[in-house]
C-alpha cells in the first residue's frame, strides 16, 4: 500500500478483500472436501468398529490415492493403463468422450493434455509476453507450430487459442499448479520464470 493511500480507501478495501478471497478459497475448498469425505465414510467405521471414528475415512482415502499414484508410476501400472486406454479407444460411443477428455486432461509427466507444459508467447505487438499452456506437441503446418491456450485472469475457464511458430515459444520451468496460482492471484504470486530444462522446442530460443 502506498503512503498516499488511505487505509479505508476504495482501492485499498477492494485489494484487501480480493487478497482475502484468494487466501480463504483454498482453505474453504479443502475443508469442504474433508467434511464431505468424512460424512460419506464415517458410517462404515460404525459398521466395522461399532463406533463412529471421524476422519478415519479421510486418512484411508489419502492412503488409497497415494497407493494408486505409486501403481500408476510403476512399470506395471503404466502397462495396465496402456491396455485400458487401448480397450476404451475401441468402444464406439465412450471413445468420443474419452478421447475428448484426454485432450484437455492433466496427464502427469505426459504430453497429451493441453495443460501439460507452461509456455510464454509474444503478444500481438511483440513487446509483451503472454503465459499459456501447451501439450508440447508440434502441429503440422507450413511452419512448425505449437497450439497454445492462453487463459483469462482471474477466470481461467475462458481464454484464447493461438498457433505460434515453435521458435517463438518459450517453455518455462513452472508446474501447472504454479501457473494457475499466478492466474488466480492476478499476479500477486509470481515465481521465478526460468527456462525449461527439457523444452520441446526446435531451437530452444527465447522469444
Amino acid at each position: 500500500m502506498n503512503n498516499s493511500e488511505k487505509p479505508w480507501s476504495k482501492a485499498t478495501v477492494r485489494r484487501t478483500f480480493i487478497a482475502g478471497i484468494f487466501a480463504f478459497l483454498p482453505l474453504a475448498v479443502t475443508a469442504f472436501i474433508l467434511w464431505w469425505v468424512d460424512d460419506k465414510t464415517v458410517g462404515y467405521t460404525d459398521w466395522f468398529f461399532h463406533r463412529r471414528i471421524h476422519f478415519l475415512g479421510v486418512v484411508l482415502t489419502l492412503v488409497a490415492i497415494y497407493a494408486v499414484g505409486m501403481v500408476t508410476n510403476s512399470l506395471v501400472g503404466k502397462y495396465v493403463l496402456r491396455i485400458v486406454d487401448a480397450i476404451i479407444m475401441r468402444l464406439p460411443v465412450i471413445r468420443l468422450f474419452y478421447q475428448g477428455w484426454k485432450q484437455i486432461a492433466l496427464t502427469p509427466g505426459g504430453t497429451e493434455g493441453t495443460f501439460s507444459r507452461v509456455v510464454l508467447i509474444p503478444d500481438e505487438s511483440g513487446t509483451m509476453k503472454l503465459m499459456g499452456f501447451s501439450s508440447g506437441r508440434i502441429v503440422e503446418a507450413d511452419e512448425p507450430s505449437y497450439c497454445v491456450f492462453v487463459p483469462s485472469s482471474p477466470n481461467p475457464i475462458t481464454g484464447r487459442l493461438y498457433f505460434i511458430r515453435a521458435e517463438r515459444c518459450q517453455f518455462i520451468e513452472m508446474t501447472t499448479e504454479e501457473a494457475f496460482k499466478v492466474i488466480l492471484s492476478t499476479g500477486n504470486y509470481v515465481p521465478r520464470l526460468l527456462p525449461a530444462k527439457d523444452p520441446p522446442v526446435l531451437h530452444g530460443n527465447f522469444v
